[in-house]
């Protein structure tokens, strides 16, 4: 049965993604994506990075079924089977053997309870080793201020929807990476009024 989903998102914004990942991502190890929705994205960077490994995870059972979808399409070299994992539980589906290099999520911290991006932060700090990477990417809001008029709009139809979701300052990201071991690298400008954040692991 084919149970791939597909988002119109993750379509547009995958490309730009990409040209990130493949400068800021180290060599080798594997991947780990939090919040991997549909698996669009594991299904094309999963072969684009190679011979990094790609390990999908969402904690809802519908979307792992949509990564497997994706995955069973693919040719080359494919993503590892999607894991069950809830970054704002302390205890992730992950273990040392699974060689755990980089973090990345997309577009999840403003679409989740602040809980999640804690236990984004916190669980990057446990299983990154010395210069792994965290990669974030969405709209944030700096100095406490939304960039843009229409990300101001995005917020406030976010929180309408669940007033535990909403654009994040990032300032308030860093000091939980402060406290997790990690330190913002970079901050990055990308398409449609979003950020490509990088922490590293010191």
């Amino acid at each position: 049965m084919d149970d791939r989903r597909e988002a119109p998102a993750a379509q547009r914004n995958a490309s730009a993604i990409l040209d990130v990942l493949r400068r800021i991502l180290p060599e080798s190890g594997t991947v780990l994506e939090i919040g991997s929705g549909t698996g669009q994205h594991a299904a094309e960077f999963s072969s684009a990075l190679a011979p990094r490994r790609w390990l999908p995870s969402d904690p809802d059972p519908d979307q792992r079924a949509s990564i497997a979808s994706w995955i069973a399409e693919i040719d080359g070299a494919a993503p590892l089977p999607p894991r069950a994992i809830n970054a704002a539980s302390a205890d992730w589906d992950v273990d040392p053997e699974d060689g755990i290099t980089a973090i990345v999520t997309v577009n999840v911290v403003h679409i989740s309870p602040w809980a999640v991006c804690q236990g984004l932060l916190a669980g990057a700090g446990r299983l990154l080793p010395s210069g792994g990477v965290l990669y974030l990417y969405g709209p944030f809001k700096r100095a406490g201020q939304h960039t843009t008029a229409s990300n101001a709009a995005f917020d406030a139809s976010l929180q309408a929807r669940n007033s535990e979701w909403g654009v994040r300052n990032l300032d308030d990201i860093v000091a939980l990476g402060k406290d997790a071991g990690l330190v913002l690298e970079s901050v990055i400008d990308m398409p449609s009024n979003n950020f490509s954040v990088i922490f590293r692991r010191f």
